[in-house]
């Protein structure tokens, strides 16, 4: 009973259903939200305050920003599914009309502030795009090694721009990604607002100590992120933390190689990575190893490695 009353009591004001409403669409920022809604940061914290503590509403911190998303299913959908409902007998909500539209302010400005951070780091990431076989073959065969079977949870690790995100997030059940950069994060939810993905959720996290719960995860990605990683094995360890039983953990990056000013003007820790070091960290994080694939063209050779998880009917079998 108390649930139910702190869920009707924090939807006891328009400003709040406004919200609710508009975080259905995409996460916003109190600053968004409050341009969105003509109002104060300090009354639209408010309002936010309430409904995060019903539990209708998430707080996380990226940086200097606070984002705002939905709170849990189990709790916010079959409210949502009441509000659908109830909707036709309320036709004309001149509120809904005014708050899309200037929703879609915010998008153009995202996108816009997006394509001026693109435009500054392009020739930096088209240098690197240079040196090795198309981006297009690369995200081919990643398509390839996880076709199997459905992706369910995706996590992409380092997710950047969040192009892994935009590749898998449609046939995804959820699509997490996580970055250290709040630049970056805000360039990824850009680019998924404008790439029409609904379901993504952006996370800032470091990937030795990821902010999502053991078992999570169906199919874990590293796409051109371990290089970076003074500490490989214990990222990949972490990764495959994530994993529920049977889930997969992709790596993407590249075979060893001696263009030593990626290390000086990119800030690559690594300068590759052999198939040895790979399995072997793979199997001490408990993985098997699954498949690998070789994709030459250019100066730097790339490789996928895919990772499973031994399936939860393998530890009974085995225990047999």
């Amino acid at each position: 009973m108390r649930m139910l009353l702190d869920i009707f009591r924090a939807l006891a004001d328009p400003t709040r259903l406004r919200i609710l409403a508009l975080l259905r669409a995409m996460e916003l920022s109190v600053g968004e939200l409050a341009q969105v809604l003509g109002q104060s940061q300090p009354r639209v914290s408010r309002h936010v305050k309430i409904l995060a503590d019903a539990g209708l509403a998430e707080r996380r911190k990226e940086g200097s920003w606070v984002f705002l998303g939905l709170g849990e299913a189990a709790r916010v959908a079959p409210l949502l599914a009441a509000i659908d409902a109830w909707r036709p007998l309320e036709p004309g909500d001149h509120w809904a009309v005014a708050d899309a539209a200037r929703l879609a302010a915010v998008r153009a400005d995202r996108a816009a502030a997006a394509e001026r951070y693109f435009e500054s780091h392009a020739a930096e990431w088209d240098a690197i795009r240079s040196l090795h076989v198309a981006e297009s073959e690369v995200e081919a065969a990643m398509l390839r090694a996880l076709a199997d079977r459905p992706i369910g949870n995706l996590v992409d690790i380092g997710t950047g721009t969040g192009r892994m995100l935009a590749l898998f997030g449609r046939e995804a059940d959820c699509a997490t990604g996580i970055d250290r950069s709040p630049e970056m994060l805000r360039m990824a939810r850009a680019n998924l607002t404008e790439a029409g993905i609904a379901r993504f959720e952006l996370r800032q996290g470091d990937m030795y100590a990821l902010p999502l719960a053991s078992g999570s995860a169906d199919t874990v990605i590293i796409h051109q992120v371990l290089h970076y990683a003074q500490q490989p094995a214990a990222a990949v360890a972490e990764a495959a933390r994530l994993l529920a039983p049977d889930g997969r953990l992709l790596i993407v990056d590249f075979a060893p190689h001696d263009r030593e000013e990626l290390r000086d003007q990119d800030a690559h820790a690594r300068l590759g990575f052999a198939d040895e070091q790979i399995r072997t960290w793979l199997t001490a994080a408990g993985l098997e190893d699954a498949a690998e694939e070789t994709l030459e063209g250019g100066e730097l050779t790339v490789k996928l490695w895919l990772g499973r998880k031994p399936a939860a009917i393998d530890r009974e079998v085995e225990a047999a």
